[in-house]
């Protein structure tokens, strides 16, 4: 094999392997900024201005990621993730609301669960899918189109399902959602191409660069709502258990009843049940209150745990349809 030929396989084995251990520390990361943010709030708190701009890195890594290859797969089996993306922006949302009436969530609190439902895919998702061997490609995909879709669908999403609690702010939600979403995501698509080989070198850093800043973010949601923790914790950890395991489980089982392989239903499980949990944490704290960014924050623990556990299971059973 050619040095050229070999250089992108060595670059993409180790971009994988600081992928995978960044997916298995970052639970561990974030409860140690959860805790730093809950016994030192007057310190951590003034770091919440960043967390817009943390949201971003985290979105610009993603953009440096993604190839022109992962947008022709859509035109491929464009049927496929348009059910994946479908069933993202479906189950989730309700599963969020039909869990705040039946826990009879506070406004806030409720609006804070919601809002993590009409998020997109989360950003590892992918690693996770990886790992389950499940449809890797399939999944980055999705992840791409949902997060896409994420400046109309989440604020109109959230605007129908938690406008009986709080008032939700369409426009200037969705502008959040353009400038720290998007933008960064398509700056980083065109960095990608202009200097494709440098973002190579640096792809490795890229999982720990996104580790690091929503660790910040939770840090920041954590600090802000620090005094109503303790008498909110359970009831908050219940609706996240409640709406990751839900996602997780009709997942699988929409993708099962479409007669998907056991490769896409990985694939599809884990979209739908992982959300983009630091983005629901910034919008929840910059247009609603510190409080309402608390669902977001704990899903961001407890998602990539469940996504370990996940992948842990599905990772030892073969694949049997193929």
């Amino acid at each position: 094999m050619s040095t050229t030929q070999a250089t992108p396989d060595i670059a993409t084995a180790s971009a994988d392997r600081a992928a995978r251990l960044a997916v298995t520390v970052f639970p561990i990361l974030v409860i140690v900024a959860g805790v730093i943010g809950f016994l030192l709030p007057g310190t951590v708190a003034p770091l919440g201005q960043a967390v817009p701009w943390l949201l971003g890195v985290v979105m610009f890594g993603m953009g440096l990621t993604l190839t022109l290859p992962d947008f022709s797969r859509i035109l491929k089996r464009p049927w496929m993730v348009a059910i994946g993306v479908v069933l993202q922006y479906l189950i989730m949302p309700l599963t969020a609301w039909l869990i705040a009436l039946a826990l009879q969530l506070p406004a806030e609190l409720a609006a804070g669960v919601i809002l993590v439902g009409c998020a997109p895919g989360g950003t590892a998702s992918n690693v996770v899918t990886y790992l389950s061997r499940g449809d890797t490609a399939l999944s980055v995909t999705v992840t791409t189109c949902s997060t896409l879709l994420a400046p109309v669908l989440t604020p109109l999403l959230t605007l129908w399902l938690a406008g009986q609690f709080l008032e939700v702010p369409f426009a200037s939600m969705m502008m959040s959602i353009l400038q720290t979403v998007l933008l960064p995501v398509v700056a980083g698509l065109i960095v990608r191409l202009l200097l494709r080989r440098w973002v190579e070198r640096v792809q490795p850093a890229l999982p720990w660069l996104s580790t690091v800043a929503i660790a910040l973010i939770v840090a920041a949601v954590v600090a802000g709502s620090a005094d109503k923790i303790v008498e909110a914790g359970l009831l908050v950890f219940l609706a996240v258990f409640l709406h990751n395991g839900f996602g997780l489980l009709l997942g699988y089982l929409a993708a099962w009843g479409m007669r998907m392989t056991q490769r896409e239903r990985r694939a599809i499980s884990i979209e739908v049940g992982m959300q983009n949990s630091g983005l629901a944490a910034s919008l929840a704290a910059a247009h609603f209150s510190p409080l309402a960014a608390l669902p977001a924050a704990v899903f961001s623990v407890w998602h990539n745990l469940s996504g370990a556990i996940f992948a842990l299971i599905m990772g030892r059973r073969p694949v049997t349809d193929e």
